[in-house]
């Protein structure tokens, strides 16, 4: 890591933590980090007398402590994510003329937080705090392109993952949304050669969504910015497509503070 401040450094234990399955031994915080041990158990020390670090003894392990999770609840309850993406949403609807959504990963589904409705269009059923089964949707599908293969892996281990179809079919030609682990990394790889993702009458008949993931700052996939609109096609798909990936492109601006995060041109 060079010449950093300690504080920096510090964060990058937070955050090489917060991304491990369970607590981690100093050394494989060091290896991983490119940090002196004495570096690491100095951090450490200052992390734990804080509250933000707990040391497992027996295991000779570190985790995140308590003040760790206080932050984290701190953040759900000031809403930042919301915030930060109200004037994104409003602007792109204005923009495209259709429903526009901002959706976060929860498990296998996707968790709506923002619904900006199009002046004149029908409510959908992507409303705020509505849970739909991820890869029937553009919103879930654009995510999960953007996640490691092992942890799409372990979100669909088996076809029991999956909810096999449509929620509302269309009629008379039902559409076929990914039943297995190898049909959902096919559809993946689509999503990630165009850049977005897309659903056709898979939620609801008569209506197409397009999807582009906002990245944090170590490249997963925060939320994902979609548009809802009626019929299979529109005037100007391209434009539509590029106003979407322009709104989500604006959201991670405001995440990062201007910059880009990892995984992203």
């Amino acid at each position: 890591m060079g010449q950093v401040p300690a504080a920096t450094r510090a964060l990058a234990i937070l955050r090489a933590l917060a991304k491990a399955p369970g607590p981690l031994p100093a050394g494989a915080l060091a290896r991983e980090l490119g940090l002196p041990r004495s570096t690491v158990y100095h951090l450490l020390t200052a992390m734990i007398e804080q509250g933000f670090v707990t040391h497992l003894p027996e295991e000779r392990r570190y985790g995140l402590g308590v003040a760790a999770f206080e932050i984290g609840s701190a953040y759900s309850r000031q809403e930042p994510l919301q915030r930060l993406s109200r004037l994104v949403l409003s602007r792109l609807v204005d923009a495209v003329g259709h429903t526009a959504h901002l959706g976060v990963l929860h498990g296998r589904e996707v968790l709506y937080l923002i619904e900006e409705r199009a002046p004149g269009r029908p409510p959908l059923v992507t409303d705020v705090g509505v849970r739909l089964p991820s890869e029937l949707t553009a919103s879930g599908r654009a995510m999960l392109a953007a996640l490691p293969e092992a942890q799409v892996r372990a979100l669909f281990p088996g076809r029991e993952a999956f909810a096999g179809q449509a929620l509302t079919p269309a009629q008379p030609e039902p559409a076929t949304p990914p039943a297995s682990l190898s049909e959902l990394r096919r559809l993946l790889a689509a999503v990630r050669r165009a850049g977005y993702a897309v659903e056709t009458d898979e939620v609801t008949p008569g209506f197409s969504s397009v999807a582009v993931a906002v990245l944090d700052h170590n490249g997963h996939p925060a939320a994902a910015v979609a548009v809802t609109y009626p019929g299979g096609t529109v005037a100007d798909r391209e434009k539509l497509v590029s106003s979407v990936q322009a709104a989500a492109g604006a959201l991670e601006r405001r995440l990062h503070g201007g910059g880009r995060p990892p995984g992203r041109a």
